[in-house]
């Protein structure tokens, strides 16, 4: 199967899970499992909120940022990958000056 994500819909929201700022992705869902591309623009974020019922896969593309996780600051860049656990909470911050563009798969265990 191929996801033409240029065949997505946009779609931007501000204050993604209590973050700040503008997202603006492209997402794919069966009804299982999220597959998206996205950026958050310089200064965004995506709040803190934890993964319950899911693990989330987070693949940098493009420009700088840092996630928080386990009460930790993790710095990321390009070719960066992202893991936060079932369980566990995370957020993703685009300290940057330019988009934060990145690749995120929420799979549904």
């Amino acid at each position: 199967m191929k996801i033409d994500f240029n065949k997505i819909e946009e779609k931007v929201t501000e204050n993604f899970k209590g973050g700040e700022g503008e997202m603006r992705a492209n997402m794919f869902f069966d009804g299982t499992n999220r597959i998206m591309k996205a950026l958050l623009v310089p200064g965004a974020s995506i709040g803190m909120h934890c993964h319950e019922t899911s693990s989330e896969i987070i693949y940098i593309l493009s420009g700088t940022g840092k996630a928080i996780y386990e009460g930790k600051e993790i710095a990321l860049a390009a070719g960066d990958c992202h893991y936060c656990k079932k369980g566990f909470e995370h957020s993703l911050i685009n300290c940057g000056t330019e988009a934060l563009v990145f690749f995120a798969v929420v799979p549904e265990h």
